[in-house]
């Protein structure tokens, strides 16, 4: 059970309608490895759909449970070659990408993007296309985030494909940036100052009430091509928002003072600070907060019929979230989202080093551990439980990365016991995982070139061994001089990581014998 598992009843009846012939309709979902596809693609296959996605990796789509439930197409939505493969056969198309974080060139990325897609779609004679895009008040300067969702909408709708933009605000779930952004700002600061923009009227809405809309999508009518606003059934200001949390969680409520002076910009280094979100992510969500985005009708109740027992109330939202986080059961995370851009390439092989500059800290010890034990202490590593050496200096990198805008340390880890392709790990992401024997992470702190983690089990004599990599491919004069001014801190670092990880893995073993 997790917190979209809805009532009996409430998903059956969307479920999806056999082709006369007896097949499956097919459902394309591009974005199906972040947080809202990879929650829909499961609630697809249940619904009877055949799935197809679009993804860049194809490793991080098998990680997921229902990977191999799945067709994969290799590319990315403004791939003409990939799209015009992806879209064969398909009835509905759901379009969950968006430049989120994406830095300058994010709205020409948006725009190519959506033309690409809108082009094979019709190309294709898709039977759907189904957009999620942002609720936003009409008539107004919008965002440039905002403004890119709408334009995309636009596009969509221009295709010749019929298209139905669901347009909704904030989304309450375990592990999605706003829900993580409000409570980490509610549990942090007993006392907030705020811009003026706590003010605003805005209308949240429970992810589990997104799915049931984003399913019940693939069932509207053909002729019906619009944008329609979802959202829940309660009306409130930030303020009250967090102060919702407050009382959900135990906590008092807090007070909040509403400053002017407070701009996005200055917000979401603010946010970038206080809480997990990095400013990338924190500038377009605290940039959507400027006007109040309430839903403008209940034109949505006439396409899709509300979900059984009716929309999810906030606190319910919150309630439901915090159950999943406590129990460490959070099915997507907005961390699972590549909001960095573009990935880095790949670690090199060996042999491919040849004539370039590359630096390396190795470091191997032997343990009396057993492999086993040995690689369930690796895949621990992070979150929580923290890198096994100077905590005071892995703190410092992680506010030092914070400082310049990055993720910084306090994005902990999805999961306590366990990790796949892609799951981010505190400043990292998991690139490579052999269950039992090699952990690879690909750095995501900003630095001046690219850095890899390579975290190895292996069998020895009388135990087993731990191989520890670091690598660092510098970016011209800047890198190489990061990597001399961190050389006399690795002594502390990397030695002090393979000294402990062992001694946990060769504790573990002593307390199983003993158990």
């Amino acid at each position: 059970m997790d917190d979209l598992t809805a009532p009996t009843g409430r998903e059956e009846a969307l479920r999806a309608m056999p082709h006369p012939d007896g097949t499956a309709p097919r459902a394309l979902v591009l974005g199906a490895t972040g947080y809202l596809g990879g929650r829909l693609v499961p609630r697809l296959l249940g619904g009877g759909y055949s799935v197809r996605v679009l993804a860049r990796d194809a490793q991080r789509v098998a990680a997921f449970d229902w990977g191999s439930r799945v067709d994969v197409v290799e590319g990315d939505a403004t791939d003409e070659a990939a799209m015009g493969e992806a879209v064969r056969d398909v009835d509905v198309l759901y379009y969950l990408v968006h430049s989120m974080g994406a830095g300058k060139g994010f709205e020409a990325a948006d725009r190519a993007a959506a033309t690409t897609v809108a082009a094979a779609a019709a190309a294709a004679s898709v039977g759907r296309i189904v957009y999620l895009g942002g609720l936003h008040p009409d008539g107004v300067p919008l965002s440039p985030h905002l403004r890119s969702r709408v334009e995309v909408g636009r596009i969509l709708l221009d295709s010749g494909v019929p298209t139905l933009v669901l347009q909704a605000g904030v989304v309450i779930g375990s592990g999605s940036a706003s829900f993580e952004m409000v409570r980490h700002l509610t549990e942090v600061l007993p006392y907030m100052p705020a811009p003026k923009w706590v003010r605003n009227r805005i209308q949240p809405i429970a992810v589990r009430d997104v799915l049931h809309y984003l399913l019940g999508a693939a069932r509207v009518s053909a002729d019906i091509s619009q944008a329609v606003d979802i959202g829940g059934p309660d009306v409130l200001r930030y303020g009250q928002m967090m102060n919702g949390y407050a009382l959900e969680a135990g906590l008092r409520q807090r007070a909040i003072a509403a400053l002017p002076v407070l701009t996005p910009r200055l917000a979401s280094h603010w946010v970038n600070l206080v809480t997990p979100i990095p400013r990338r992510v924190a500038m377009p969500l605290v940039e959507s907060l400027q006007n109040e985005c309430i839903v403008k009708d209940s034109a949505i109740d006439a396409l899709i019929p509300p979900p059984e027992g009716g929309r999810t109330p906030y606190r319910t939202a919150v309630g439901l979230a915090l159950r999943r986080a406590e129990v460490d059961e959070i099915e997507t995370s907005w961390q699972d989202a590549d909001v960095l851009g573009v990935p880095s390439d790949p670690l090199p092989n060996d042999p491919e080093w040849a004539g370039q500059v590359v630096f390396t800290d190795v470091r191997t010890a032997h343990t009396s551990a057993s492999q086993e034990s040995l690689w369930r202490v690796i895949q621990g590593i992070g979150g929580e439980r923290g890198w096994y050496s100077n905590p005071l200096l892995w703190a410092i990198r992680g506010w030092m990365d914070k400082l310049v805008g990055g993720v910084g340390l306090r994005r902990g880890r999805r999961h306590r016991d366990r990790l796949l392709v892609g799951d981010a790990v505190d400043f990292w992401r998991v690139e490579a995982i052999e269950p039992g024997s090699l952990l690879r992470l690909r750095a995501e702190m900003r630095v001046p070139g690219k850095a890899w983690l390579e975290l190895r089990a292996r069998p020895d004599a009388d135990g087993s061994r731990y191989d520890q990599r670091a690598v660092f491919f510098p970016l011209g004069l800047a890198g190489r001089l990061y990597w001399l001014a961190v050389l006399p801190f690795h002594g502390f670092i990397f030695a002090g990581m393979a000294r402990s990880i062992t001694a946990a893995a060769e504790a573990a073993d002593a307390q199983a014998g003993t158990g």
